[in-house]
């Protein structure tokens, strides 16, 4: 009994260190005179910004295949659905509904793919996802080169041919979800209709849990051998886990990208994984088992660790050693979270 709840303390340590952490800097802010209404906004958007990136590694998680280092295929999806969007010149709510659209199509197709590969690496899962999203964002950068869009401003100005490396969505659906339904008192502001938004995304992917898909997940996770004498199609379901971690991945590019009002296109969805991995170890998951709160607190611990440390750092230190003290909080972040990833399966 000590023992078990000894291990239920170590697995939250990661969580409990960030949260000290974060009490460290907030204290320092309080004493630099730093605006908490600023920080308490700016975390909100930011929160909601990245949550839905987290969120989508929960079914790849939770069905036995491990943390989705190809997230960079989902994002991909993302992007064309975007990309088709923009093409058609449509804007507002229904433009960013319509990029959701034909991102869902598109990361499908993409899923399936992904998920035939995997597949043949049962055991392999964490390192070829690695090799595989590493290599699919050269194939991509390749793509959008040679891309059939017409639409002059996602174009590069100088020849017409290539879309560029990142485009203004500020005449389309930039920051549409942030300023829908936002309620405040000129000092504190609530984007209702991002939250919102990143709430049911949350509610989705929790029921799938209690349905006869997301209950065949957790077998296969559980035993595989088990779950396959049980009668469950092993390769069926880890497709329908890789498929829908694809899709919500491809959702969240769409939401991300309109509250940073750009399209990042080429090398910038090669590093977006590992703040998400290391979001969802830092709020209580493991590389065995995730669920939304997990994602859900870890994306705010980690995006308030980033906002608070910066502007600290401008205020005590000199101002040009902001962004490097910001590099290696972040990095050593990850590291410790990975490093902490690692011990809990070496111990399993």
């Amino acid at each position: 009994m000590k023992k078990l709840k000894a291990d239920r303390i170590m697995n939250h340590f990661p969580t409990l260190i960030i949260s000290l952490y974060l009490i460290i800097m907030l204290l320092l802010a309080l004493k630099t005179g730093i605006s908490f209404s600023g920080i308490f906004n700016e975390s909100l958007v930011k929160w909601g910004m990245n949550a839905i990136f987290v969120i989508s590694l929960i079914p790849m998680i939770n069905c036995g295949i491990g943390l989705n280092f190809g997230m960079s295929i989902g994002i991909s999806a993302g992007i064309i659905g975007m990309c088709i969007a923009l093409q058609l010149n449509m804007s507002g709510l229904t433009g960013l509904m319509a990029a959701v659209f034909f991102s869902a199509v598109c990361s499908i197709a993409f899923g399936y793919g992904y998920a035939r590969i995997i597949n043949r690496l049962k055991g392999k899962e964490d390192i070829a996802s690695v090799f595989i999203g590493y290599a699919f964002v050269p194939l991509m950068n390749i793509f959008w080169i040679i891309a059939p869009f017409t639409n002059r401003k996602m174009l590069y100005p100088v020849g017409g041919k290539g879309l560029r490396p990142k485009i203004n969505l500020a005449d389309n659906f930039g920051g549409v979800l942030d300023s829908f339904m936002m309620i405040g008192n000129g000092k504190f502001y609530i984007p209702l209709g991002l939250i919102a938004f990143v709430s049911v995304i949350a509610l989705l992917v929790h029921f799938i849990a209690d349905t006869k898909m997301g209950r065949e997940m957790s077998a296969v996770r559980e035993n595989i051998k088990f779950a396959y004498i049980s009668g469950i199609d092993i390769d069926r379901t880890r497709t329908k886990a890789v498929i829908i971690s694809t899709l919500i991945a491809a959702t969240g590019i769409c939401v991300y990208s309109q509250s940073f009002g750009f399209v990042q296109l080429y090398d910038g969805t090669r590093m977006m994984v590992f703040p998400a991995i290391s979001a969802i170890l830092i709020g209580g998951g493991t590389g065995r088992k995730s669920s939304v709160i997990n994602a859900v607190a870890g994306t705010y611990l980690y995006q308030m660790v980033f906002l608070l440390s910066v502007p600290v750092a401008n205020t005590l230190l000199v101002p040009e050693l902001a962004e490097i003290v910001r590099m290696i909080i972040t990095n050593s972040i990850i590291l410790f979270a990975f490093l902490w990833k690692r011990k809990g399966v070496v111990t399993q």
